[in-house]
């Protein structure tokens, strides 16, 4: 397994680390068990966020002890130095350590600078004088908000969403973070569990200076990203006509599952429905035409055309109408119009 540099961080690790969001949906036990034989397996960065309930408490359990084996990285989603102050506070305590090599404005929507009123760029400054933070980074699902940050020098890190969907902008930006000697944090590298075959995945990955964070939540899926410390997936032909199938088949707007657009105003869970005709074809599964799933796609019929949904989502979907079309298509499929 090839290593890679954090940018001007100088973080060193394997380019195969864990993205700890997923571990909130499983009990403490399960969760420790999975960072530890993550550890163990070579894995050496770990990313979290206050944002993901429980599961700094989860690493801060798994790790106690062996801190300076280990890189950090959490965030906070707060906009004022209050709340960052508090989420960072509270961070430190949950990872059971002093410091954290990376932390993170998380999800934002604009390139926070010194002296823009907000103060939040300042408190990084304060936070990492202080010796809490190492190096300051920050995460974006929007383009333009990225290619700015890139272009302020301010940050270290940049965390971006990046899989072998990628378009033509999304590489450059890549490659813009490594002229700028920037660290690069690829997330959502399955694009929300739409991409199913690992190998594929990891070497695309392997072409570019960049760190993957794979969620993670079952010893089925660790062990498919620890299987590439040993045999390291390299990019084929016949790699690269399945990646292209792929890339033709998901071509368009899609909704990648991140769930920063709700709750909704009606109570429909749209991080699930918006996707459900693909997730049904890509990772098939009798329960989403279970009778949860039936009475949860219904909902569909009383969305009410807020626009909330579409305010929140980073990547500017019109959400109420990939809802509608989803629900037509899983009606279909119910109704045998459709084969699947």
């Amino acid at each position: 397994m090839r290593t890679i540099t954090l940018g001007s961080t100088g973080i060193t690790v394997p380019q195969n680390a864990f993205g700890a969001l997923p571990i909130q949906r499983v009990d403490k036990e399960t969760a420790v068990r999975l960072l530890r034989n993550a550890y163990n397996g070579g894995m050496r960065f770990f990313d979290t966020a206050r944002a993901y309930s429980d599961s700094e408490e989860k690493v801060g359990a798994a790790f106690e002890g062996i801190r300076d084996k280990i890189y950090l990285a959490s965030k906070t989603a707060s906009k004022t130095p209050e709340g960052f102050w508090s989420d960072l506070s509270t961070s430190l305590t949950n990872l059971k350590t002093d410091y954290l090599d990376v932390y993170q404005l998380h999800c934002v929507d604009q390139c926070y600078r010194p002296g823009d009123g907000t103060g939040m760029y300042e408190a990084m400054q304060e936070a990492k004088e202080q010796g809490k933070i190492k190096h300051i980074g920050i995460t974006t699902h929007k383009i333009g908000v990225a290619e700015e940050i890139i272009k302020s020098g301010l940050y270290e890190t940049l965390q971006y969403p990046f899989s072998y969907l990628a378009t033509d902008r999304d590489i450059a930006l890549v490659k813009a973070c490594n002229e700028a000697n920037m660290g690069f944090i690829a997330m959502k590298g399955l694009s929300g569990g739409m991409l199913n075959r690992s190998d594929a995945c990891m070497s695309f990955m392997c072409e570019y200076d960049v760190l993957p964070i794979w969620g993670i939540q079952s010893d089925a899926e660790l062990d498919e990203w620890l299987a590439f410390f040993e045999n390291e997936p390299l990019m084929t032909d016949e790699i690269r006509a399945f990646i292209e199938k792929d890339r033709i088949e998901l071509a368009g707007d899609f909704c990648r599952g991140c769930g920063y657009c709700e709750p909704c105003t009606v109570g429909i869970v749209i991080h699930q429905c918006a996707r459900m005709f693909r997730m049904i074809r890509r990772a098939p599964s009798a329960d989403w035409l279970s009778d949860y799933w039936k009475t949860e796609m219904k909902r569909i019929d009383d969305c009410v055309d807020c626009g909330l949904c579409m305010s929140r989502c980073p990547y500017e979907l019109n959400t109420p109408e990939l809802l509608r079309k989803n629900l037509k298509d899983y009606n279909d499929i119910l109704a045998g119009r459709v084969q699947v």
